[in-house]
């Protein structure tokens, strides 16, 4: 068997045991410790081409990462445990965590409230979160009022639905995050990243399976950009006296 031939199949070894997949740097050590007779130069050409090499057994759904196909399709091991164990939390749980993460976690309000439902009356949808960040009393240079908005998804089967809506929260608020589930497979999560980042939304991934302990993490900040203040302050007269002092 060739040096080239020996590296894929310790590769797709390697991978078959990791349903999240594999950095590549993650990938080139575990090679170089699984064979060590084999030139480090040479394992990272073969890391290279792997995937042109062995296309059935080997993918990259995102930069950098390597998956085995196998687990192209679906949800993560994780994701699967929790769905066979536990029934999956209400969306509603995690309004008031993420709006306090917004505030004290990544500072982005000064206030910030649940919202969800029908309460702006409009088919383009009402944010689950939404905050306002005003310049203090104390700030030396004071900053224009922006709007900051949130878009929360459990069912990690709805990922392009959330980021629909998330993108058409940015008609009325100045910053918007979209916040999905940490299990959702990750190619979906690769394309959101990339999505996020082309469009200036930010991007939370979180625990969706206990709503008491989300762990909130940020992967990617939001942008501000200017958005249409006729909606602005159309859709913020209906909560006024909720997000304003």
């Amino acid at each position: 068997m060739t040096a080239k031939a020996r590296i894929a199949q310790k590769a797709i070894e390697l991978l078959a045991q990791e349903p999240d997949g594999v950095r590549h740097y993650v990938l080139l050590r575990r090679l170089q410790a699984a064979l060590p007779d084999v030139p480090v130069n040479t394992i990272r050409g073969s890391v290279v081409g792997l995937v042109e090499f062995k296309p059935d057994d080997v993918y990259q759904p995102a930069r950098g990462l390597f998956q085995h196909t196998k687990f192209r399709d679906g949800a993560t091991a994780a994701a699967v445990e929790v769905t066979a164990t536990a029934p999956p939390a209400r969306e509603e749980a995690f309004y008031a965590s993420f709006a306090d993460y917004l505030v004290g976690d990544l500072e982005e309000c000064t206030r910030c409230v649940p919202l969800g439902g029908s309460t702006f009356q409009d088919k383009w949808g009402t944010p689950d979160v939404i905050g306002v960040r005003k310049a203090r009393e104390s700030d030396v240079v004071k900053f224009p009022t922006e709007i900051i908005t949130a878009e929360i998804k459990v069912d990690s089967r709805s990922l392009i639905t959330a980021f629909g809506q998330a993108c058409s929260y940015r008609l009325f608020s100045h910053r918007c995050y979209l916040v999905v589930p940490r299990s959702s497979p990750t190619e979906d999560l690769a394309r959101l990243e990339s999505l996020c980042l082309a469009l200036g939304l930010g991007l939370v991934l979180f625990d969706s399976a206990d709503p008491s302990s989300p762990d909130f993490a940020i992967r990617v900040r939001a942008i501000r950009h200017e958005p249409d203040m006729f909606y602005v302050n159309r859709n913020l007269k209906m909560i006024e006296d909720r997000i304003f002092d």
